[in-house]
């Protein structure tokens, strides 16, 4: 799904735009047992309690796509014949109204998933009738290609508010309003089928993590036995060691430059551009970076091959997993230092009488520590 895709269906996760007729939910204590399961009916929801509720599912549409929104896939085997696309189209069909089927869900995310102090499970259903859209991107209400109906899922924390002094009209007085378990924004959660050229795509799922650092690969196992891509923290990682390692004697600052400079001018050519589709770099480009640094061709090879391994064959990757496009950091075991991405040329490095250095350019304005100081001629 792409960013106007998912847009598309997060505009209308209200109660004024929705068809859901009710959220279900089950409240998981913290030794994982179900303390209470229930249905709530949209229609009959106080205004200020459906909008919370809205809220919360909207909220496993938010993010960046490729680090808290992630593409699953599933294989043609899997929709052709699987138990856990069966399972998620059961319950697509049925509208999650099979009260047992919807229990089964509730089970398979208690058991990948743990909060110490409990977390509340929602889900709901939408049939949205799909309006046209014409080559001008404008929508034509009363026409309609098709009815696109999906399934949303949140998994919540909850947390104990603290005693507070609450005021209370009826005595016009402060009084102890005690605590109190509430829903905090969701950690992981998911839609499928993926609504994908404003249409059903019952091969895709879209899941949705909070935390750009944890796999969650046991949640994603349990509802769609697949192997989830690597966290966007591990997938930066992943490719800072791939690129010292691959490139060795050859990674100089100019090299890393020129690399963490072209993929930044990507990502802002990509959105100067207002293309819906997320952007990827692929290994032949990263590589076509190396060379165009002046890497030697077997350095670049040995990228190639390890990259793969890294990622998995011919993988693509966001940009923005591997790079901090909004900073440029050089780090020793004693200094850090940090640089606006665009004025990166301010640094080089040097050997003088034998010794390295990290040289910054300091022409215009010093401060340190808030202090503005003159750099004396010697």
């Amino acid at each position: 799904m792409n960013e106007k895709e998912i847009g598309e269906i997060r505009r209308r996760t209200r109660r004024d735009r929705s068809n859901m007729t009710a959220i279900y939910g089950c409240y998981v204590n913290g030794a994982k047992e179900i303390v209470s399961s229930f249905r709530q009916s949209v229609g009959m929801m106080p205004e200020n309690e459906a909008e919370k509720y809205f809220g919360v599912l909207k909220r496993t549409l938010s993010g960046s796509i490729g680090k808290n929104l992630i593409d699953i896939c599933f294989r043609t085997a899997q929709v052709a014949g699987s138990p856990e696309h069966q399972f998620l189209m059961d319950l697509r069909k049925e509208k999650l109204q099979n009260d047992d089927r919807r229990m089964e869900l509730y089970k398979k995310i208690i058991e990948t998933v743990s909060f110490d102090e409990g977390y509340v499970i929602l889900v709901g259903c939408d049939s949205y009738d799909v309006p046209f859209k014409s080559k001008d991107d404008e929508v034509q209400q009363d026409a309609s290609g098709e009815v696109y109906t999906y399934l949303m899922c949140a998994v919540c924390p909850v947390k104990q508010t603290k005693p507070a002094l609450k005021y209370m009209a009826e005595s016009k007085e402060f009084h102890d309003s005690g605590a109190a378990n509430q829903i905090c924004a969701p950690e992981i959660g998911f839609l499928f089928p993926a609504f994908d050229n404003r249409s059903t795509n019952i091969y895709n799922a879209l899941f949705y993590t909070h935390s750009a650092k944890e796999t969650n690969q046991e949640f994603v196992d349990a509802l769609f036995n697949v192997k989830a891509p690597k966290p966007a923290a591990e997938q930066k990682k992943s490719f800072e060691a791939l690129l010292s390692a691959s490139v060795g004697e050859q990674c100089t600052m100019d090299v890393v430059q020129t690399v963490h400079e072209q993929l930044r001018q990507c990502i802002d050519m990509h959105k100067e551009s207002k293309v819906a589709d997320p952007l990827l770099i692929s290994k032949d480009q990263l590589a076509a970076s190396l060379k165009s640094c002046g890497v030697p061709e077997q350095s670049v090879s040995k990228f190639s091959v390890d990259y793969d391994e890294a990622f998995g064959f011919e993988a693509q990757l966001h940009p923005k997993n591997i790079i901090d496009n909004k900073r440029f950091e050089i780090k020793t075991p004693d200094v850090s230092i940090r640089v606006d991405p665009e004025r990166s040329d301010l640094i080089e490095t040097r050997i003088i009488d034998g010794v390295k250095y990290i040289l910054i350019c300091a022409d215009s304005d010093v401060e340190v520590n808030g202090v503005s100081i003159h750099i004396n001629e010697t």
